[in-house]
């Protein structure tokens, strides 16, 4: 039997700047993996972290015989990461975690016995999210409705991408190309039997968030022109209902001109030019989202290049890059 087939449980770790993190989650996790033995692997993947946090890694990798690390040769962003762990992990059963501990580790039991009922994907999903503050929150809450509302996939709301998978949906979430990843929307597309647990998020272990208001507006972009084309829809219903408005004021002119009332006005100048330049402005900006996308997948580049690798099972396929 090869040592891939022996491996149950791979637990695949995104990080970045978690130097102060990483002690915190492995002690964790080796409680979580102990009834796995060898049959447990943990991939901490280095997205070009500029703290210590590959020093840690390496150091870990050399206590730890279950270990393997992988650091990426410049930062490509959370989905990029989770992605190159994915694709490095042998297990059966593929358990995906953020190193801030916000998700609780210990919740991997619970998802293994819901997925030995028949299930494919057990997603977490997020009842309460302490240590965040009021904006992110809402905005996060506001996210997943207008998402769902745009999709054409159902996606679980309030959910992550703490989640356990098998084999069967991870390599049909592999075997999708796309350069701009949602990998959670990914899961929820390809489908097959899922079902959510449901759990409080803590607060985080150390360090700060991730994803700033930048990153997030770039995440949720990237999340609704990846699943859907309803902006590109919408767009178009916007130019109809301008040039319905344009048919509007232009019976009104004739009809001012017919009675002699042709004084212009500056207001409703300023009006009807702020609004279709307006209407103009965002058609462009939708269209140059999508064009921008189809750019970028017809380079057709690879998603990541590993700089460094560390662990005792280092017989991954086409090792260097993605």
């Amino acid at each position: 039997m090869s040592e891939e087939s022996q491996i149950t449980i791979s637990i695949v770790v995104p990080c970045l700047d978690e130097e102060g993190a990483i002690p915190s989650l492995l002690s964790r996790l080796d409680d979580v993996v102990a009834p796995y033995g060898t049959c447990a692997e943990i991939i901490l993947v280095d997205d070009g972290s500029k703290d210590r946090t590959w020093s840690v890694i390496e150091a870990a990798c050399e206590r730890e015989p279950k270990l393997r690390g992988i650091r990426l040769s410049a930062n490509r962003g959370h989905q990029i990461a989770l992605t190159a762990g994915l694709e490095a992990a042998r297990g059966a059963r593929i358990f995906m975690l953020d190193a801030d501990l916000q998700d609780p580790p210990e919740l991997l039991a619970d998802m293994m016995h819901m997925m030995d009922q028949g299930y494919d994907v057990v997603y977490g999903r997020r009842i309460e999210r302490h240590g965040e503050t009021f904006f992110k929150r809402a905005t996060a809450w506001v996210f997943y409705r207008i998402l769902n509302a745009m999709s054409d996939t159902d996606i679980p709301q309030d959910t992550g991408d703490f989640r356990l998978v098998n084999r069967r949906a991870l390599d049909a979430v592999l075997a999708m190309p796309e350069r701009a990843r949602f990998v959670r929307g990914m899961f929820a597309w390809v489908g097959f039997k899922q079902i959510g647990i449901e759990y409080p998020r803590a607060s985080r272990t150390s360090g700060e968030t991730k994803y700033p208001v930048r990153k997030m507006v770039r995440f949720a972009v990237d999340a609704m022109t990846a699943f859907s084309t309803k902006p590109l829809k919408f767009a178009t219903r916007m130019s109809f209902a301008s040039l319905g408005f344009s048919a509007l004021m232009m019976i009104y002119v004739l009809y001012s001109f017919a009675i002699y009332q042709t004084t212009p006005g500056w207001a409703s100048i300023v009006v009807v030019i702020s609004l279709f330049s307006g209407v103009q402005l965002l058609t462009l900006g939708i269209l140059g989202e999508y064009v921008g996308r189809l750019c970028v997948e017809s380079k057709n580049r690879p998603l990541y290049y590993v700089a460094d690798e560390i662990g005792s099972r280092l017989t991954a396929p086409d090792q260097g890059n993605k």
